[in-house]
């Protein structure tokens, strides 16, 4: 009876909760663009975070500096709460970020600062981004009020010399 109640403890400690096993705090200590960051964890380890779920516009593009600046003030010099997701090609940890209760893609989102990966994005909250996501294009908030503006996906791919994707 006692092994049966504790399998399933740990079944619903993975599974029906994972974030509280996955989630990890750290500081960040580096903005690289919009959707990039590096956090201190446990005081010395940096691990470089991938935002999950969106793609803000590249550096070189309008409102990539707005974009690096937003996450700069929301999440820059603070602590964090990181939700591991996937790791990306590159190496960098695919992931979720939270401060002060607010999750850094959904604000990106809202402030017209970032697309929707809809590509990447998998997790049932991609459908409430890609709303934020419609309100924000239908306000003309951020990016939205350049009606040319590029998904950074189409800029790389564009960039690339043989066009190979993003």
């Amino acid at each position: 009876m006692k092994a049966k109640l504790a399998a399933t403890f740990i079944f619903c400690i993975f599974f029906i909760f994972p974030k509280v096993v996955l989630a990890w705090q750290a500081k960040t200590v580096h903005i690289a663009d919009g959707d990039t960051i590096t956090v201190l964890r446990d005081g010395h380890e940096q691990v470089r975070i991938r935002v999950y779920g969106i793609d803000c516009p590249e550096r070189k593009q309008p409102f990539g500096k707005r974009a690096k600046q937003f996450t700069s003030a929301m999440v820059g010099n603070h602590i964090v709460e990181v939700e591991p997701i996937d790791q990306d090609r590159y190496g960098r940890t695919v992931g979720r970020v939270f401060v002060a209760g607010k999750e850094l893609s959904a604000e990106l989102v809202r402030n017209g600062l970032a697309w929707v990966y809809r590509k990447y994005c998998r997790l049932g909250v991609c459908s409430q981004w890609a709303q934020a996501e419609a309100e924000a294009r239908a306000a003309e908030r951020g990016l939205w009020a350049d009606p040319s503006a590029a998904p950074p996906w189409r800029y790389r791919q564009a960039a690339r010399p043989h066009g190979d994707g993003a």
